[in-house]
């Protein structure tokens, strides 16, 4: 999950340190933060990530620390029916089980942040496996006993096709939900730093652009240049791919025009069928930021569809 990311992050600039990976394992009801979810602690008390929104961390790095110093892995159990859970702050009716495990060979083996880097980079999902008995966990399978199985995907990602208005607002919602975004347009005059800081321009013709990428189940494509020879063959490019999401921006009436030209351009019904055109849920959005909400909205819930 992408709330991973800065934890896999620290862990790899922490590389060679004494650490403790904390990792939801099971959930109950309202629980704050969902399974698979971490939080690392660096031995000098430095953290990141979160396993209940603020709610039980506090016990959590008191244990992380006891397993840094030696002390074995735990699981730890927290319910509105514990007085603990109370004193820790968890009374929201949900329950959760917590994993502290130390980041070595007999635990999180550190060589597995590697890996999972490496994968990511590829495009590629890692299943990293633990056995609750020992406390163990390895990228191959765990054929025996209680076995927690957490998948690492790569990272999102948005290609944003022409850099107009809309798009200026749409990357800066990307950026905050921690979504790597691209804007690809050829047209040098729209595609500034100045107007997308912070963000990866490409001004290769979109076709190319969004084939380059490789568009995966974490890949959002959107196009909004509002112009048929740019939007087009981005559209095509993005059809042939598995991407969560291809959303392209105008009415229905453009999109039945457009029907027929990715028709014509030999893309199948069944593909046109994935574009979300208008893209974005129906908000009533009024304005350039007020649509590039709804498209944002519209790009997580088709992440999350694919689970």
């Amino acid at each position: 999950m992408a709330e991973n990311d800065t934890v896999l992050t620290a862990a790899r600039a922490w590389k060679g340190e004494p650490m403790a990976i904390a990792t939801v394992v099971s959930t109950w009801g309202s629980a704050p933060r969902p399974k698979g979810s971490h939080m690392i602690v660096h031995g000098d008390g430095r953290f990141e990530g979160s396993v209940s929104g603020g709610c039980v961390e506090s016990d959590i790095l008191a244990t992380a620390a006891d397993v840094i110093a030696g002390a074995p892995f735990q699981v730890k159990r927290y319910g509105v029916a514990d007085a603990a859970a109370w004193e820790v702050g968890l009374p929201c009716g949900g329950e959760i089980a917590v994993m502290v495990q130390p980041v070595s060979g007999e635990g999180f083996d550190p060589e597995l942040f590697d890996r999972i880097a490496d994968a990511r980079d590829q495009g590629k999902a890692l299943t990293v496996t633990t056995d609750l008995t020992s406390g163990h966990s390895d990228s191959r399978p765990v054929e025996t006993g209680e076995v927690f199985a957490n998948r690492y995907d790569p990272p999102r990602r948005l290609l944003i096709v022409g850099a107009v208005q809309i798009a200026q607002a749409l990357a800066g919602l990307a950026r905050e939900l921690g979504i790597e975004t691209v804007v690809i347009d050829p047209r040098a005059r729209f595609l500034t730093a100045e107007r997308f800081p912070g963000t990866v321009l490409d001004d290769r013709w979109p076709d190319e652009a969004v084939a380059a990428y490789r568009p995966g189940p974490a890949t959002a494509v959107v196009t909004l240049s509002h112009d048929t020879k740019i939007d087009d063959p981005a559209l095509i490019a993005a059809l042939a791919s598995d991407a969560a999401y291809v959303g392209a921006l105008g009415s229905r009436k453009s999109h039945a025009a457009r029907r027929v030209r990715l028709a014509e351009a030999g893309v199948a019904d069944e593909r046109i069928d994935v574009i979300d055109a208008p893209a974005g849920i129906d908000i009533g959005a009024i304005g350039p930021s007020e649509i590039a909400l709804s498209i944002a909205a519209a790009m997580i819930g088709a992440f999350h569809d694919r689970g």
